[in-house]
């Protein structure tokens, strides 16, 4: 197992989690009106966007110059900002007045786990001392 994939693993570990758990909890869903496509898509839309930054984050540490690094962090938060905001404008334009209000939080805490997680991963990569 290479070193990309070895600290990517908690990603994709929390994605099955959480697919697992919307499975699991699909009849919740179904009773309390959540749309459980929806937190499926947002799951593997939050997965495609992590691995992408975490890339480019990694990439940014073996760089001598700290501030290419917090550039990567400010510039990896705008993307997942406009990417989340883009797609709950696409989702909300597409099905119209239907849309599920409950599934779109509920993605939205799904965000937090996916940022913890990028946290965690960054914290591994980074054997720099005072860092």
């Amino acid at each position: 197992m290479n070193t990309s994939t070895r600290f990517l693993a908690p990603l994709f570990v929390l994605f099955v989690v959480i697919n697992i758990l919307v499975f699991a909890l699909k009849q919740v869903f179904v009773t309390y009106n959540v749309n459980a496509s929806v937190l499926l898509g947002a799951n593997a839309l939050f997965l495609l966007m992590n691995i992408l930054v975490f890339l480019f984050q990694k990439k940014a540490l073996q760089h001598a110059n700290p501030n290419v690094f917090i550039r990567s962090v400010i510039g990896g938060m705008m993307f997942k900002m406009f990417v989340c905001a883009i797609a709950v404008l696409a989702y909300v334009v597409l099905v119209g007045a239907e849309y599920n209000k409950k599934a779109v939080f509920i993605s939205m805490f799904f965000y937090l786990f996916y940022l913890a997680a990028e946290v965690f991963l960054l914290m591994q990569v980074n054997n720099k001392k005072n860092a």
